[in-house]
């Protein structure tokens, strides 16, 4: 196993803990638990920029961008809620 997979690894689970860490935090109950569950999603949030960072200085992680049209189908499909 190469630095490249375990990194994209690292990055698949911090994106897995967002994931878990908001559902969390909008399910809770109470103030305290809703705290803590933001508490950790900021913290894996942070992580997974970190990991992503990296990745991306190496040249392991390139998005591509969308084209224009396909962005302009979207907003079409989906105007704004509001204003």
């Amino acid at each position: 196993m190469d630095d490249r997979c375990i990194m994209e690894g690292l990055l698949l689970d911090a994106k897995g803990l967002c994931d878990l860490y908001m559902h969390g935090a909008v399910e809770s109950g109470t103030a305290n638990v809703r705290q803590a569950f933001s508490a950790a999603f900021d913290s894996a949030l942070a992580m997974g920029d970190s990991i992503y960072q990296q990745m991306s200085a190496k040249g392991w992680y390139q998005p591509e961008a969308a084209p224009q049209q396909q962005l302009q189908q979207l907003r079409q499909k989906f105007p704004p809620a509001c204003c």
